[in-house]
């Protein structure tokens, strides 16, 4: 019949080593199947080649001996055969197909070694030149075209048999369709260099022109040189700005050495009741100051004043207790009685001039005797008759000496907030007293 109206170069359809290269390492690469995807790949590259065929067509099959190949073809013959939707005018049995090794893939060495060794591999390669390199154990692009060199002489000497196909289909692999173009058309190296590789189940036709019998090829073959001027005439898509939300809207000027930064100060609840700019605390440290050089004078002369002008013994002091009375060490049984709380620490308490109790400290330690239990009616029956006054009250008159002490203070004297005697004026007093009074009511339970 002479020359085949088309030849047709279909790349193998999506196989397990196209989605994880890792297979290469345990299973030969003749053996990779396809996948799920690459058997649907199959079937519709045999619609598809159906509707290129006349009816009157008639098919030779070239495959490479490659499992992945070979499931292609019998993916591409199920439904180029098939029935449905209409009856298929090419029978299977009219449909001629040969195993062809020459049209096998390029050999990279049998089982590949770990993935950073194998895109070493692939960056040596590309460094090198893709036609001549040649892969370790393996072999070049430049052997496989050899190889695909003697096919197509076999295949232009088959043209002149008389049962020859209309139609040459050669179901192979992406490089050996490049090597096979390259042979046929005389593409230069570097022009094979520069081309993309085909997709999966992609058809590549070349169809023979009547007037003189060369084939056409029909397709626009992808390069590499042209995909980046694609890329380069792409104008690159701005980025957008992010809006600044923090920072300073009209430039930063905190670092100038003009900025003069503010002290924040802390105003304290005391500084509301200054009136001179000194502390409550520090008055009262200043009134102590003054009548300082007249307490040592005063402590003399009341040192010479055995007893208290309105005829009661002094309390001894926490240093020097008083001598215990030898009647009553030991009551009719024999027993010792029991401390009271005037004799003391905790149980003592600070007495006015009015007799004016003050804060009666209790055996636990609270004050205005809470919790008191001591057996002296005569005190209970003493206090009964002092008329009462808040605590904060006074706490103020006993921090500036208004009341004696029964521990040892003598005649007139009035202990001040560290338990001195007090000299303090009458009038310096009561102006003092009116300060402390409003800076204490300020802290509300603070004293009590």
């Amino acid at each position: 019949m002479g020359k085949p109206r088309l030849i047709i170069l279909i790349r193998h359809a999506q196989s397990e080593g196209n989605k994880n290269r890792d297979i290469h390492q345990t299973v030969p690469d003749h053996r990779v199947k396809l996948t799920t995807e690459g058997w649907k790949q199959a079937e519709e590259a045999g619609t598809k080649l159906r509707s290129l065929l006349r009816p009157d067509d008639t098919l030779h099959f070239f495959t490479s001996p490659y499992r992945r190949t070979r499931e292609t073809t019998e993916g591409i013959l199920k439904s180029l055969t098939s029935d449905s939707p209409s009856p298929s005018p090419f029978p299977r049995h009219t449909i001629k197909v040969y195993e062809e090794p020459r049209l096998r893939e390029q050999d990279f060495g049998n089982f590949q070694p770990c993935s950073a060794e194998m895109e070493r591999m692939w960056q040596e390669r590309a460094d090198y030149g893709h036609f001549f390199y040649r892969i370790p154990n393996g072999e070049s692009a430049a052997d496989a075209y050899d190889r695909v060199s003697g096919f197509n002489e076999s295949l232009w000497r088959s043209f002149g048999e008389d049962d020859f196909a209309s139609v040459s289909v050669l179901v192979t692999h992406g490089l050996m369709t490049r090597v096979f173009l390259m042979k046929w058309y005389h593409f230069s190296v570097e022009y094979f260099e520069d081309l993309r590789n085909v997709n999966h189940c992609e058809f590549v036709v070349m169809r023979k022109n009547p007037d003189n019998g060369k084939y056409i090829l029909q397709n626009q073959l992808r390069t590499w040189s042209e995909l980046k001027k694609e890329r380069a005439s792409i104008p690159e898509s701005p980025i957008p700005v992010r809006k600044k939300w923090g920072g300073c809207p009209d430039g930063c000027d905190h670092s100038s050495d003009n900025l003069v930064r503010r002290q924040a100060r802390r105003q304290n609840t005391a500084d509301l009741f200054m009136e001179d700019g000194t502390s409550p605390v520090q008055q009262i440290e200043q009134a102590l100051n003054r009548r300082s050089s007249k307490s040592s004078k005063k402590s003399q002369v009341e040192d010479e004043q055995p007893d208290d002008p309105r005829g009661r013994v002094h309390s001894p002091s926490f240093n020097n207790p008083a001598p215990t009375n030898p009647a009553s060490e030991s009551n009719t049984n024999g027993m010792k009685p029991k401390p009271t709380t005037r004799n003391s620490p905790r149980g003592s308490r600070l007495k006015s001039p009015n007799r004016i109790e003050f804060l009666q400290a209790g055996r636990d330690g609270g004050g205005s005797r809470s919790g008191d239990a001591s057996s002296d009616e005569e005190e209970h029956t003493e206090n009964e008759n002092k008329p009462s006054i808040p605590p904060r009250r006074s706490m103020a008159l006993a921090l500036n000496g208004a009341f004696d002490d029964d521990r040892g203070m003598k005649s007139g004297a009035r202990a001040d907030a560290l338990g001195d005697q007090s000299d303090i004026d009458e009038e310096e007093e009561g102006d003092l007293l009116e300060r402390l009074e409003a800076h204490n009511k300020s802290f509300e339970g603070s004293v009590c």
